[in-house]
């Protein structure tokens, strides 16, 4: 029956409709575009979206799900379908007014001459405070995304304020996630959000930038805390994202999918048989208790691994081990079923390379590499950006997507933003000069194709690329992942620190002032916009690291300062002769008596240097 209305809905649209199917991540342009038509149409936005328009492709009516039977307040997508049509029918010349009445509301430009202030921060972090669940972690109730943006302001924050609560609501989320079904448990990874408030049943799908930005967050957590189990959540998930996102020639694919065999979460649950059969019975049963692997399970009659509530001392002292040889064993086991699960049916790989994406987990792994000492990781970072540079990259001009040996689409904002960003990382894991002259490459493209110089912020596509329908829009909003707007916010700030140059700081102003109104009707949707803007009002300082002769001793300080969290320093290090590449401001910079030194400073004037590691990472904290 479902199929024969299902029929029966393609052929009503296919009579009657031009029906175009747009892959929002290949072309996050049209999707900001006509998302704004359905958020001015009916309130809010959401996917699927379902936009009609006129030939001329003036957008006339909106909307987001439509059920297959008409039912709780809602039309079917048949009566939507036959309905809009009759009204073309009877009167076109009205549908056509109601388009370019549309198209005129948004058209407007509004005027903004306020600026951001300290109290949008302290308003962002009071709506965290108001809406954190002290039981679970995370904020609301259900479903539950991870937001690991949210997260990355509040770590900002709780350092700007000394806010303990902050930080607190940061790690109790990051704990109450990495117990949860939401973090897989066996292979790694992420998945996209839960449906439920414990962390517990996740929807399975599993996206590249999730993995990138839940990444970051609980990198920047091991720096605050030191809380080991967060290096170990990161690891695990970059060697999901290895093992099963990467192209053999360095670049990362966009997502797994929730189904296997067409149904949802199958390749990731259990039964305690299917448990016993791989582990044996004395190690089954230890996974059993410690992963809550039942008969009755927890979803839909299987069991999805977790550690939610599991008393890993008590377990351990009750079965005869320390809780080190407890945990050795069951991560013996997990490494067991992951070859025993490998050989399922494995879930759909959606196969795109995204530039953006790809920038998000390069910015990841380096800044992971760093903190960890993990140069394999900074390798895997320094080959996926030389992915980008070779294959996202036509006679010299930036492209968004790349699958099969076939790029398409000119870059937008996103991936220029993100893409400075990740160059960062690789400079501060590296050292190397190269990388800041790649982000500069890439935010001065940036500004040339895509800033407003009228009303200052930059456009999601290239200001000379054709125009979709009505409107240029520029995205400040930080969803899923953080807008173009405010990753580039934070590329300009850093590149004032990098560079001394001014110009960047000024645009990073207009920015912030383009945008205040909206920031600071809703604090809490802009979060990565507001941990560039408290950068900047935090006054950021640089460290300038100069080698002396003993190599050794210049890589052990650097170790240590790499496990520091200072996001609001800017940290130079390398010979004198390399750091005089990167900034005339830096040629002076000598160490003493052949010692590295360290140099702290506010807009480039400086405390006494110090070859005193102790005494600098003091001043630091």
């Amino acid at each position: 029956m479902n199929h024969l209305k299902d029929e029966e809905t393609a052929r009503i649209l296919n009579e009657n409709y031009v029906a175009i199917k747009v892959d929002r991540e290949e072309r996050p342009d049209i999707d900001a575009v006509y998302m704004k038509v359905c958020q001015a149409l009916t309130g809010q936005g959401g996917w699927p979206l379902n936009v009609f328009l006129t030939p001329d492709q003036t957008p006339f009516f909106a909307g987001t799900y439509f059920p297959k039977e008409t039912g709780y307040g809602r039309p079917s997508f048949q009566d939507v379908l036959l309905s809009l049509k009759q009204q073309y029918d009877d009167n076109p010349e009205k549908i056509t007014k109601i388009g370019v009445q549309i198209v005129a509301a948004l058209s407007k430009k509004a005027e903004n001459k306020t600026s951001l202030s300290e109290e949008v921060l302290h308003k962002a972090a009071g709506h965290f405070r108001q809406t954190f669940d002290s039981r679970y972690g995370g904020f609301g109730t259900a479903p539950k995304f991870p937001s690991p943006h949210q997260l990355l302001f509040l770590l900002r924050y709780s350092r700007w304020k000394k806010d303990e609560r902050a930080l607190d609501i940061v790690l109790r989320t990051l704990d109450g996630m990495a117990a949860g079904g939401i973090h897989d448990q066996i292979g790694g990874g992420f998945s996209r959000y839960s449906v439920d408030e414990k962390w517990l049943v996740p929807h399975f799908e599993k996206m590249l930038y999730d993995q990138a930005l839940i990444a970051l967050a609980y990198t920047e957590a091991y720096q605050v805390s030191g809380e080991k189990n967060y290096q170990t959540v990161a690891g695990h998930l970059f060697s999901y994202v290895v093992r099963e996102l990467r192209d053999d020639t360095g670049g990362f694919y966009c997502a797994e999918d929730a189904d296997s065999e067409g149904v949802e979460g199958k390749y990731y649950v259990w039964s305690p048989e299917e448990v016993f059969a791989v582990l044996g019975e004395e190690q089954g049963l230890r996974f059993c208790q410690a992963y809550h692997i039942t008969a009755a399970g927890n979803f839909e009659g299987k069991s999805i691994p977790n550690l939610i509530g599991t008393p890993m001392a008590q377990l351990a002292a009750a079965d005869g081990l320390t809780e080190d040889d407890w945990i050795k064993s069951l991560d013996d086991a997990k490494q067991k079923l992951l070859v025993a699960r490998n050989k399922r049916v494995h879930p759909h790989k959606d196969d795109k390379t995204l530039t953006s994406w790809n920038a998000l987990m390069i910015a990841a792994l380096a800044k992971a590499g760093t903190v960890f000492s993990r140069p394999n990781y900074i390798k895997l970072a320094g080959d996926a950006l030389q992915f980008i540079e070779t294959r996202l990259t036509e006679q010299g001009q930036l492209m968004a997507r790349f699958r099969d040996g076939e790029v398409k689409h000119r870059a937008y904002l996103d991936d220029y933003a993100f893409l400075a960003l990740a160059c960062h990382a690789l400079y501060e894991a590296t050292g190397f000069p190269n990388f800041l002259q790649k982000m500069k490459h890439y935010a001065d493209q940036m500004i040339t194709d895509f800033w407003d110089e009228e009303s200052g912020g930059f456009y999601l596509y290239s200001k000379d690329a054709p125009d979709l329908i009505f409107l240029k829009p520029k995205e400040v909003y930080d969803g899923a992942i953080p807008s173009g707007n405010s990753a580039a916010a934070y590329a300009l700030l850093l590149l004032t620190e990098r560079t001394g140059n001014t110009d960047y700081a000024r645009r990073a102003e207009t920015l912030f002032s383009a945008f205040a109104s909206e920031v600071a009707a809703y604090p809490a949707g802009y979060t990565f916009f507001l941990s560039a803007f408290l950068f900047s009002y935090a006054a950021p300082k640089q460290l300038i690291v100069v080698k002396g002769k003993d190599e050794q001793s210049f890589q052990s300080a650097m170790d240590k300062l790499h496990r520091l969290y200072i996001p609001n320093v800017a940290l130079f290090a390398s010979d004198q002769q390399t750091l005089a590449q990167i900034s005339a401001d830096l040629k002076d910079y000598a160490p003493l008596g052949g010692e590295t030194t360290f140099f702290l400073c506010e807009n480039f004037h400086c405390r006494r240097p110090t070859t005193d590691l102790d005494e600098i990472i003091s001043q630091l904290r």
